[in-house]
């Protein structure tokens, strides 16, 4: 029975409760997903240091994941549009579950051989499953919030993700602390079986599902009939036809670039360069500064777009993708270990705030509900090819050129962002749907 009111502002007190029991435990389930996949960055020193590995080296193990994920999320993308977020983060939720085990068992087991090779192959299965993570969170969400509400939601995304981070940097540093290194990939697996158990409950597709009526979004495939199915072919062509999607996709290869280029090293720069150890106080100032700062940068991205920018992302991205720079250029020529620990949250607040924004919330403005998936694909996959440039060849600069240019490398990045951002500034789905329909999509 329906039970919503049609007006997709004016949502009745029971639409906004089920709303947060799809929204809040998918949210959970991102965050244990990020504590599986960054669980590598939290072991790195050990991990180099145990095999006598350069930086280069085991950044080549990171690159191979990075690009895994970026080659998944355009096969995985137009998979989870066809099947549903919800079955798409229990596939993903049970093969990263299961990969983290074996990576643990493994090494527990007294692995020595082919450590690049074997972890870059396992790490790289691990990122395929991974993969389905945010696209069936952007999937799911799509069509229970109103374009004029996703500014909120791309906080909410933003707090997922920075969620993730703690845990994987602080809960994870925790671990390796008090039980060691081999355990930060054991106990992310337990943690994702267990979430994957409570969506198979909770989560619901669309507001239909759970007895609602259906919305309208306003976004990009809001003109669509109720029973259109859209095709894979259609919607990459529209994609591709759109210069709003490919702009995006620019600036996210960028974004991906910052984001990883700070995340993958920061641990590493802080105890080589100001002596600070995982699981010492500083770390975990840093690790916590990364929720702290990521959750108020993603709430602020959000409430100054729908707030002062009538919906409109670009704007808020530019002011972001300029604090990036700020901050990345004092993190590198501060001498304050202190101050070194509290800049890395600093510094996410604007890196997330960026990534919550273009990942979480112009995907769903810009693919639409039907097409949700497909372009959060599109935009992850090449923030992760980005990615997987810091891996080894960042790492392998690092080596060269030691940490006085870590920054000064990851800041253009930033400022190329910004740029396409002012190409941006007042493009909105209704705009670019206009656009659309006169190309003939």
């Amino acid at each position: 029975m329906s039970i919503h009111t049609r007006n997709p502002l004016n949502h009745s007190a029971e639409y906004r409760y089920r709303r947060f029991l799809n929204w809040f435990p998918l949210g959970l389930t991102y965050a244990t997903f990020y504590m599986g996949r960054y669980n590598l960055n939290v072991a790195s020193t050990e991990i180099m240091k145990t095999f006598s590995l350069s930086k280069g080296e085991f950044g080549i193990i990171a690159s191979a994941g990075f690009w895994t994920y970026a080659l998944s999320v355009l096969i995985n993308g137009p998979l989870t549009d066809r099947i549903g977020g919800k079955k798409s983060i229990l596939i993903g939720a049970a093969g990263a579950s299961v990969l983290n085990l074996v990576i643990g068992l493994l090494f527990l087991a007294g692995w020595q051989t082919k450590i690049i090779v074997g972890m870059s192959l396992l790490y790289s299965v691990n990122q395929y499953f991974q993969s389905f993570g945010a696209l069936s969170v952007v999937k799911v969400n799509a069509p229970w919030f109103h374009v004029k509400e996703r500014g909120v939601f791309g906080g909410i995304f933003g707090i997922m993700i920075s969620s993730g981070y703690w845990l994987a940097m602080g809960f994870g540093g925790w671990i390796l602390a008090h039980f060691g290194w081999k355990w930060v990939f054991i106990v992310p697996s337990a943690l994702i079986a267990l979430m994957a158990v409570v969506d198979h409950f909770l989560v619901r597709n669309k507001p239909e599902d759970a007895g609602f009526a259906k919305i309208q979004t306003d976004d990009a495939t809001a003109d669509m009939g109720a029973e259109v199915t859209v095709p894979y072919g259609y919607v990459i062509r529209r994609a591709f036809a759109n210069p709003v999607v490919l702009t995006l996709m620019v600036a996210e290869f960028c974004t991906g670039f910052v984001r990883q280029g700070l995340m993958l090293w920061f641990t590493p720069f802080l105890k080589e360069v100001h002596g600070i150890a995982p699981g010492s106080g500083l770390h975990e100032i840093a690790s916590l500064g990364i929720t702290v700062g990521g959750i108020v940068g993603g709430l602020i991205c959000g409430f100054l777009s729908d707030r002062f920018f009538q919906s409109r992302r670009p704007p808020v991205a530019f002011l972001f993708y300029l604090g990036q720079i700020a901050s990345l250029l004092m993190l590198g020529f501060t001498t304050s270990p202190l101050l070194a620990a509290l800049l890395i949250g600093f510094s996410c607040m604007w890196i997330f705030g960026v990534h919550g924004m273009l990942s979480g919330t112009a995907s769903m403005d810009f693919g639409g509900t039907r097409g949700a998936a497909t372009v959060a694909g599109l935009l992850d996959g090449v923030q992760y090819l980005a990615s997987g440039i810091t891996g080894f060849g960042l790492g392998s600069l690092i080596d060269k050129f030691g940490w006085d240019a870590w920054t000064l490398m990851i800041v253009p990045f930033s400022l190329v962002g910004s740029m396409l951002m002012l190409k941006l500034w007042n493009a909105t789905p209704q705009k670019n749907r206009e656009l659309m329909n006169r190309k003939g999509f």
